[in-house]
């Protein structure tokens, strides 16, 4: 069998041997779909860029509409959420011991993230999406009042990244990394310029 619905899935299971044209079709759009996404791993700035532009245009409509406060309230919860799994090691040293390096002597251990760059872009992507698509539904435009929505997003957020601050300073990590350290040596001027002040 080819997949999940392969070459011989067949319309409502049965063994007529006749392939199903929406499945055909379906799983056609997927393995699209999947090239393009496998195509823009390389480009994080393009990926990320095309992400803020799917957020400002997300916020310009709920900012014109002046309505769906409980749909990106929704979305901002689920974005801190998506933020905590993104600062967070895959490995809890809470639960299961120690695995980053605690002391110079340690051998180094490279922060693995318990929810990797690609899935995070990936996920708060399609988070835009899904809230923009919501906007264009009457029913979840509930009436509420949304300045308490944001005060208590906001307390939300500050609680919880202090929480993982202080988490990030007792098991000594940091989230994040510029690449590889290149260690080039003494620089010909400042030899020089050793020299020349020993004389």
């Amino acid at each position: 069998m080819d997949g999940l619905y392969g070459e011989d899935a067949t319309i409502m299971g049965g063994g007529g041997g006749a392939v199903n044209p929406a499945m055909k079709w379906r799983d056609n759009m997927a393995r699209k779909f999947q090239y393009y996404l496998d195509k823009s791993t390389p480009h994080p700035v393009a990926r990320w860029l095309g992400s803020l532009a799917v957020a400002a245009i997300y916020c310009l409509r709920a900012y014109y509409i002046q309505g769906f406060y409980i749909v990106t309230y929704g979305l901002g919860i689920y974005l801190l959420n998506l933020l905590i799994g993104f600062l967070s090691p895959q490995v809890d040293p809470e639960s299961e011991g120690p695995a980053l390096p605690t002391k110079g002597s340690d051998e180094f251990k490279p922060f693995i993230r318990r929810l990797p760059e690609f899935k995070f872009w990936y996920a708060l992507t399609k988070a835009f999406l899904v809230a923009f698509v919501l906007t264009f539904f009457s029913i979840f435009d509930v009436p509420v009042f949304w300045p308490i929505l944001l005060l208590y997003w906001i307390v939300l957020f500050v609680l919880t990244m202090k929480r993982q601050i202080r988490h990030m300073i007792k098991y000594r990590y940091v989230p994040f990394s510029l690449g590889k350290q290149r260690y080039t040596g003494k620089r010909p001027a400042q030899a020089e310029k050793a020299s020349t002040s020993k004389d």
